[in-house]
């Protein structure tokens, strides 16, 4: 029998499958993740709040007074709805209204409060929760979201591939693992017929033999003890044949199990490798920024002082400049002043002289 293919498993085929291991590469990719991630913890929370109404006295001096008040408040509200609900289906829906905002009060209060957090979680390992099985679907989609952004269209392309390859050897040998069974059962359906058929041959001959006369009882029994005789070799035959096909089952079924085994061991060989190199790249990342923040912190003085510096120089500048200008204004109102004068002085020798002039005249005529 002919042993199936084994599909070819490339380092890049396995890379985004592991969604713990992968880390965002991108900032439209952590926004999405964090606000999962932000869903996923007011959820948990939503779910121990019932635990902290529960114990209010244990959580009293962590919570404060706004806090426990809150709590107590809430508890009411949720008794109250819980009571609604018992006598009339059509609860009242501002009674609902009011616990949602009663419930995004007291996450408001516990979320900052990681003393809270870490106790809830804590008893929420112990105590089943209602929403843990929503929880863990958000959490499995929030995973399945990372990896289908981390996953490039030509990996997720191979990988598709890849798990089309596997999914066709595994039918291939469960086709084959159930034709080997049906000839198995279509072997032991036809030797149940053959014994049958012989078992009616002897008893008929059994019924014969007492009519026979007594010289041809031993014809009789020689032909029975053939006939027992070529039946257990026939049974012991088909038992050998069946004990064969029951082999190659089970060859199958192994080899079926290691090639499961196999690329089980493949895919967490290839998330490994992944993991590492994303695990160098960001410890070099880390020691750039740590270069950088060097460089940085060696560069800032300097540049405290350049800009000191200009500061100083931009002062200078401007006090110069209203210097200036105020030196301008000086000048032009000197100027404007002189020629003002000049003007004046000139215009009151013209009548001086004017003045002189016309008394002379006066003074000949008489």
């Amino acid at each position: 029998m002919a042993t199936p293919a084994v599909a070819t498993v490339t380092p890049k085929l396995m890379r985004g499958l592991d969604p713990g291991a992968l880390i965002p590469d991108n900032l439209e990719t952590k926004r999405i993740l964090t606000v999962l991630d932000k869903m996923i913890d007011k959820l948990e929370l939503s779910s121990m709040i019932p635990c902290v109404t529960e114990s209010l006295d244990k959580f009293a001096d962590i919570l404060g007074p706004e806090g426990t008040t809150s709590l107590m408040e809430h508890q009411k509200l949720s008794k109250e709805m819980e009571h609604l609900r018992a006598e009339d289906p059509w609860y009242s829906l501002s009674l609902q209204e009011q616990l949602k905002g009663s419930t995004r009060n007291v996450l408001r209060l516990l979320l900052p409060n990681p003393a809270v957090y870490q106790v809830l979680k804590r008893q929420a390992l112990v105590r089943e929760s209602p929403a843990k099985g929503f929880i863990k679907a958000l959490k499995e989609f929030r995973n399945l979201v990372l990896e289908r952004l981390m996953t490039s269209p030509e990996e997720e392309e191979e990988k598709l591939r890849f798990l089309k390859a596997t999914s066709f050897q595994i039918k291939e040998n469960t086709e084959t693992i159930t034709a080997l069974e049906a000839e198995l059962a279509a072997t032991a359906q036809t030797r149940e017929e053959e014994a049958d058929w012989k078992d009616n041959v002897i008893k008929d001959l059994q019924t014969s033999i007492q009519d026979l006369p007594q010289d041809s009882k031993t014809i009789i029994q020689q032909m029975k003890e053939e006939g027992e005789k070529q039946q257990k070799e026939e049974l012991q035959a088909s038992q050998a044949r069946c004990a064969g096909l029951q082999q190659d089952i089970q060859e199958l079924g192994a080899r079926l199990n290691a090639l499961v085994l196999e690329h089980r061991a493949s895919e967490m060989a290839l998330r490994k490798a992944e993991y590492e190199e994303i695990q160098a790249s960001y410890e070099e990342e880390k020691a750039q920024l740590s270069l950088l923040m060097e460089k940085r912190d060696f560069l800032l003085p300097e540049y405290s002082q350049i800009e000191e510096e200009r500061r100083i120089l931009q002062e200078k500048k401007e006090q110069a400049s209203r210097e200036l200008a105020i030196m301008t204004r000086a000048a032009i109102r000197i100027q404007a002043f002189w020629r003002g004068y000049l003007i004046r002085s000139i215009f009151k020798s013209k009548l001086k002289k004017k003045g002189k002039g016309k008394g002379k005249g006066k003074k000949a005529k008489k």
